[in-house]
């Protein structure tokens, strides 16, 4: 019996997302990973807020691995920061944000396990925040966008 052949290779996307002052450059999405994981380099610039709506997520687990700067999260009204060699899993359910407090820009890795969610989301999410040209994105949008990949905005 052959064994099976894959197509497997480093990086399967180098676009980079941009989402105002963030941008979302994928290692390893749910398609090259039979669903099990997906994998996006997040680069924060420094004393930025997330532009979307705090939100949860029922269906999969979000790890943060921190590379370069401090994010903080703010976890179930929690804040923690993250920095370099530093990990945080948000669980099922948990209503979290992040911004970047401080003077550093921020990369850090994410991990979403199972891959639930992938580039489609941001580049949805980023025609919404870049159209509002630096003010805030309509929220309207913003939440069918998130719903429809499987994240829940905070009420």
């Amino acid at each position: 019996m052959a064994p099976q052949t894959t197509d497997v290779h480093v990086n399967p996307s180098d676009e980079t997302i941009r989402l105002g002052p963030l941008a979302v450059r994928f290692l390893i999405a749910g398609e090259h990973a039979s669903g099990s994981v997906a994998v996006f380099e997040l680069t924060v610039a420094a004393g930025q807020r997330l532009a979307a709506p705090a939100h949860s997520h029922d269906h999969y687990e979000e790890t943060i691995y921190g590379i370069e700067g401090v994010l903080t999260w703010t976890v179930d009204g929690k804040p923690i920061d993250v920095g370099p060699g530093q990990a945080l899993c948000i669980p099922r359910g948990a209503i979290h944000r992040f911004d970047n407090n401080g003077s550093q820009d921020v990369k850090a890795l994410c991990v979403i396990t199972p891959a639930a969610i992938g580039p489609q989301y941001f580049r949805e999410a980023a025609e919404v925040i870049n159209a509002a040209a630096g003010g805030p994105p309509d929220r309207v949008k913003m939440a069918e966008i998130m719903r429809r990949h499987g994240l829940t905005p905070a009420p």
